[in-house]
């Protein structure tokens, strides 16, 4: 029997499991990939993220369903899969996804590429000046670097690192008989990936940096006769686990988990498709994997190489350049002036939408504005992810620098950004910065900015909510709403809210914020269940939820009830989706659709019609239990009808079947629409709103 059957009568097999919804999710990005309609260099782009989010999945998700089956500690899911019979399915369907991706590369990028005038060449088809030369740069630039590690019983197998890209050398004394030697040599990570060689007109030409290594072995094992040599990499267990009640410093205690991550143990091995019996017997035993781990794939290994690649400056292959708007309340009032933020949020509050609108202009330029103002008291922000050189970091610097109390609630626990948030943290502190680390078993995931500045005798907050990170880097690719308001409600709950995350303080509630992990799961399901009584009472009803990820099982199960009572649910799903639409009985009042493209959907907005008196939330809060129960994490409701209209017409426009996107079917697979029957695109709904936003723009609203 799959899932358990409710009081209520929603059936047992209600749920699709999490980890194949994740898989469709990133088959999603594959497609966009595979798709020649899209501009080629797009399509390298599209490809290197399906493989950088294959490695962390792996990573991640497959390395802790196998930790657990190992320890004993695994339990069916949700859906009724046995631990293994899940490991199984994924396993195979990552196989199928990864085969599909190494084609997708090498038949259909590759050939688009060469057809486009750019080549990943090969050794052979260099001329003998240009090997010469490649040759002449190994000796100078990568040689030094090199460092082969020989097997044999001096020398032990080595240590193989986590996603690095490796040759298996097979050598012999020359002249002699004896059995080969077997030696790796690690391609350097601190080398690109991709050389580009000479011009040849118009064109570019690159030559991987593992050919050119792979093409002078004879170099770096003189003396030896080189007989064979094949690519390899190995994928880790690389998830860090802490016990936070029982350290006594989080920093310590992490970075200690950090230095153990990478000699997790292997799951996956990634093989050259033509790679010999003998090395690929000795790689799995050294290794201790199974032969399910292996995974032999056509052309290049990793494929997140492509990255490189997709930078090109080849304008005509890229998507049309968008430049990011200042938003319009933010627009000097004369042309040499500077712009008053603070003026422009006392006016009305601003509700702006990245990367439309500008991050630099906006979020950055109103901290930037507060560091360096006399009046400013206090600077309050919390700090998930940020860029490498970033100029919110800066700003906070600066502000601490010039007298002002600043306060960083730095997230060292978020996910593969452990180290670089640990090092922001340390240069914020030595700055005088008051930095902290929120709450002992709970991870600050809420994006909040608040300046206290002292006007006219009082003091006055200035609040910034936002459903994205504080990163001027990914505000530019990432789809992100965020509030500005100086309303003094929203000010005393974000100082409340603050005080709860540095000090001892326990709020019991908030009035304009739904904050997690107390209040924001019974608060939206309060409101489902108004919409579900509404509509049992033959009113009007409706929810509109979009979302990274929904997961939740409390959550999705009021959602099947709301759909059974007759209320309209529309949902907007990137990522992984555990519900069942369209399921006669269960679900035939619920949509969900999934759009990729141009920016990576990120927002997450709540909506209720609420017997025609809208409410309309925006914040950071997937639909996951880790969301709702293990992280901090803030909804606000809008107030304004222009916002709420605004957030409306947005989300008419992604459920239009005019526009693009993927439908949710019961199954679990997903439907594309981009083309209407007669072969036009359908609308694309990056490009549609950031022309909306521009002409708003001119018009000055």
């Amino acid at each position: 029997m799959q899932g358990t059957p409710t009081d209520d009568g929603l059936p047992a097999d209600r749920f699709l499991d999490r980890e194949l919804s994740w898989l469709a999710f990133n088959e999603r990005i594959l497609e966009m990939g595979e798709d020649p309609r899209v501009p080629l260099l797009e399509r390298a782009n599209f490809l290197a993220i399906f493989a950088s989010n294959l490695d962390e999945f792996f990573m991640v998700r497959v390395a802790g369903l196998k930790r657990r089956i190992a320890t004993g500690l695994a339990v069916p899911t949700n859906v009724g899969f046995a631990p293994q019979e899940l490991l199984d399915l994924l396993v195979q369907r990552a196989h199928d996804l990864q085969q599909r991706h190494a084609r997708a590369a090498r038949d259909g990028l590759q050939v688009g590429l060469e057809d486009a005038g750019i080549r990943v060449v090969t050794w052979g088809d260099l001329t003998d000046g240009e090997r010469a030369a490649m040759s002449a740069r190994f000796e100078a630039e990568i040689f030094p670097v090199l460092m082969p590690l020989a097997v044999d019983p001096a020398h032990p197998f080595p240590y193989i690192s986590g996603l690095s890209l490796n040759l298996a050398v097979r050598v012999r004394v020359p002249d002699e008989v004896e059995d080969s030697q077997f030696a790796r040599l690690k391609v350097p990570a601190v080398l690109p990936r991709f050389i580009e060689l000479p011009r040849d007109g118009h064109s570019h030409r690159f030559l991987t940096l593992e050919e050119l290594i792979a093409n002078n072995l004879d170099e770096v094992f003189a003396g030896m006769e080189v007989l064979d040599h094949h690519v390899f990499r190995v994928t880790r267990n690389e998830d860090v686990t802490i016990d936070e009640d029982d350290t006594e410093n989080l920093i310590k205690a992490l970075e200690h988990e950090l230095s153990r991550r990478k000699f997790g143990p292997p799951i996956r091995l990634e093989v050259a498709e033509d790679i010999d019996d003998d090395t690929l017997e000795l790689l799995v035993d050294e290794l201790d994997i199974t032969d399910a781990e292996v995974y032999r794939l056509p052309g290049l290994l990793d494929l997140t190489g492509l990255f490189q690649l997709s930078a090109i400056g080849r304008p005509d292959l890229h998507y049309t350049k968008r430049v990011p708007v200042t938003p319009a309340a933010f627009l000097p009032t004369d042309q040499d002036e500077r712009p008053d933020l603070f003026a422009a949020i006392t006016r009305k509050d601003v509700l702006v939408h990245h990367p439309y609108e500008s991050f630099a202009t906006s979020v950055q330029a109103l901290l930037e504005q507060a560091a360096d103002d006399p009046d400013v008291l206090a600077i309050k922000q919390t700090l998930y992810r940020t860029s490498g050189d970033s100029p919110v970091v800066a700003a906070l610097i600066r502000a601490a620098a010039q007298g002002k109390q600043v306060l960083a609630l730095v997230e060292v626990k978020a996910r593969f950004d452990e180290q670089a948030n640990i090092r922001w943290a340390r240069q914020l502190e030595r700055a005088g910065v008051h930095v902290v680390y929120g709450i002992v078993g709970l991870k600050t995931h809420c994006k909040l900015m608040m300046i206290v500045r002292r006007e006219n005798g009082r003091l006055r907050h200035y609040c910034h909510v936002g459903t994205g990170n504080y990163n001027p880097k990914t505000s530019r690719i990432y789809e992100d709403f965020g509030l500005f308001t100086d309303n003094d409600q929203v000010g005393r709950d974000i100082t409340r809210l603050f005080n709860e995350l540095s000090g001892y303080a326990k709020e019991k509630s908030f009035q304009r914020l739904l904050v997690a992990p107390r209040h924001l799961r019974r608060g939206l399901l309060d409101r489902f269940e108004r919409e579900t009584e509404a509509a049992r009472q033959g009113r009007t009803a409706r929810i509109r939820i979009k979302v990274n990820s929904i997961v939740d099982e409390q959550i999705i199960d009021s959602l099947y009830r709301a759909s059974r009572a007759g209320v309209q649910v529309e949902m907007w799903v990137r990522g992984i989706c555990s519900i069942k639409p369209g399921v006669p009985g269960l679900s035939d009042n619920i949509t969900i659709r999934s759009i990729a493209g141009r920016y990576l959907e990120h927002s997450r907005v709540f909506a209720f019609w609420n017997d025609g008196d809208e409410e309309v939330f925006i914040g950071s809060a997937d639909m996951m239990h880790r969301n709702l129960d293990r992280r901090v994490e803030t909804l606000i409701e809008l107030t304004s009808s222009e916002h709420k209209r605004d957030i409306q017409q947005h989300f008419d426009k992604a459920m239009s079947p005019r526009t693009a996107a993927w439908t949710a079917n019961a199954d679990g697979t997903w439907t594309r629409s981009a083309y209407d029957d007669d072969g036009t695109p359908l609308d694309d709904l990056h490009r549609d709103r950031m022309i909306q936003i521009q002409r708003r723009k001119r018009s000055g609203r």
